[in-house]
């Protein structure tokens, strides 16, 4: 199992949820892996069961919201590991309200946790990645790709994300940096406890999957974002990855 052996990625949002599973996958594959949180308590308990897999993982505790600070992450990782193999930027806030009722404090909230973060970590990352041929792998979302109701703030930030993207892939392939988005359905805790709040829209959701099942964190999301990781997708770049029983169709 070491089809990341060596690499070096951050995670953001890695201390829980999806990000949580893309890093234990990572490890797995013998992958150092950095975790940024803002959250220090969950933050640190990641990182030790990660250690038990790749005892060079680290947790950065951090606010993705002030931006101006972000390259340092970057620099951090950089100082310790001496490269920089993969990015995935994956942490992202929102609020769903209905489209009349979202304010530019929640646009505010979406843009300022998920695009500009992305961005910024993004163009700090990449002189690095252009010395490994690393790659970067962001997310987008079904909210954004088919037009969910009430998640305007989301989906544009998603959307803002999916274009900036693939500008990335077409101005940095040459230099070796394939750059991917994974659209994801799945389990995650905030799903979970979603599923007990409301057992019958649940249901409803999961029925209009075609493999009638939310995926699994480290099983399902993470393989997806260990082979964009990998040298098995070097000639694939620009692309939006529906990891999500087969929900998105085109």
């Amino acid at each position: 199992m070491d089809k990341l052996k060596d690499k070096v990625a951050i995670i953001t949002g890695g201390a829980g949820g999806i990000g949580k599973g893309m890093a234990m996958a990572f490890v797995k594959e013998g992958a150092k892996v950095v975790i940024v949180d803002l959250n220090e308590e969950t933050g640190n308990e990641a990182v030790k069961e990660l250690q038990q897999y790749q005892p060079e993982s680290m947790f950065i505790q951090a606010n993705l919201a002030e931006h101006d600070k972000l390259k340092r992450i970057v620099d951090q990782v950089v100082a310790q590991h001496g490269k920089l193999n993969i990015l995935v930027n994956n942490a992202h806030a929102s609020k769903n309200k209905p489209f009349v009722e979202t304010t530019r404090e929640d646009l505010d909230l979406s843009f300022d946790t998920g695009f500009y973060p992305t961005f910024y970590l993004m163009q700090a990352a990449i002189p690095h990645l252009k010395e490994t041929n690393g790659s970067i792998i962001n997310f987008a979302s079904g909210a954004g790709i088919q037009g969910h109701a009430k998640q305007a703030a989301y989906a544009a930030a998603k959307e803002a994300i999916r274009g900036m993207t693939r500008v990335a892939a077409n101005e940095f392939g040459k230099d070796g940096i394939n750059v991917n988005l994974i659209a994801p359905i799945a389990n995650s805790p905030g799903v979970q406890q979603w599923a007990k709040e409301q057992p019958e829209y649940y249901q409803e959701v999961v029925s209009n999957i075609p493999m009638q099942r939310f995926g699994e964190l480290e099983e399902d999301i993470g393989p997806a974002a260990v082979f964009l990781a990998s040298d098995d997708s070097n000639y694939i770049t620009g692309q939006t990855i529906n990891v999500d029983g087969g929900s998105v169709k085109f």
